[in-house]
């Protein structure tokens, strides 16, 4: 039985995301039953010093990346073409608008103590990609954690007070510091990087070298 152990860095504002772990999870379920996987998702930030109200999010990327807001609705569109292949909601991808996403990093971490925060993790990006909600704003929050059947009540009472900040203010400096500057990266037992959303075929072929090598 080969164990590993991957750390996936990601934002929740990030589609490549969502679409990385879909590849993933398509490799580990092509790798089982020789392979235990264990997950664990990582905070990075793409607008740590975002504020205030949301820009529709084609101009503001056409602004960040010094291209026409038709090129960025192309490459939108292709997204949306990827994540229906995976399964994916990202029906409203165009719709959304810019946003912080600590709180819902804090929320991540939250749902992690009661082992769902890969769920957590997925509902949120469907809110977010799949419906345009703001994922800034609490109850959008909480209906998320309403939605996976986790307790509202001590979900409110963590986007009240400053849990998890620490934590997750730590995880973002520690893979800054790695040298990570764009997501979804995946750490493989804590040695080995994977950047960006692969495919599948990409991800099994990667794992099965680390495996071998670490035979």
């Amino acid at each position: 039985m080969n164990k590993m152990q991957i750390d996936i860095v990601s934002d929740i504002a990030c589609p490549w995301c969502a679409i990385g772990y879909a590849r993933l999870k398509q490799a580990m379920e092509q790798l089982a039953p020789e392979y235990e996987f264990t997950v664990q998702w990582r905070s990075f930030e793409l607008n740590p010093d975002h504020s205030g109200k949301g820009e529709p999010i084609l101009p503001a990327l056409a602004k960040k990346y010094g291209r026409s807001e038709e090129e960025m609705r192309a490459t939108q569109s292709r997204m949306m073409t990827i994540a229906q292949g995976l399964g994916l909601n990202f029906e409203k991808i165009q719709e959304r608008l810019t946003c912080n996403t600590f709180d819902a990093h804090r929320l991540v971490k939250w749902a992690g103590e009661q082992g769902r925060q890969t769920d957590m993790k997925q509902v949120l990006f469907e809110a977010y990609f799949g419906r345009a909600e703001d994922v800034t704003d609490h109850h959008v929050l909480l209906s998320c954690v309403e939605a996976l059947g986790l307790d509202s009540d001590n979900a409110r009472a963590v986007l009240e007070s400053d849990r998890y900040a620490d934590l997750v203010r730590k995880e973002e400096a520690r893979y800054q510091q790695a040298g990570i500057t764009s997501v979804p990266a995946f750490i493989i037992n804590g040695k080995y990087l994977i950047s960006g959303a692969q495919e599948p075929a990409a991800l099994v072929q990667t794992m099965q070298d680390i495996a071998a090598e670490s035979a």
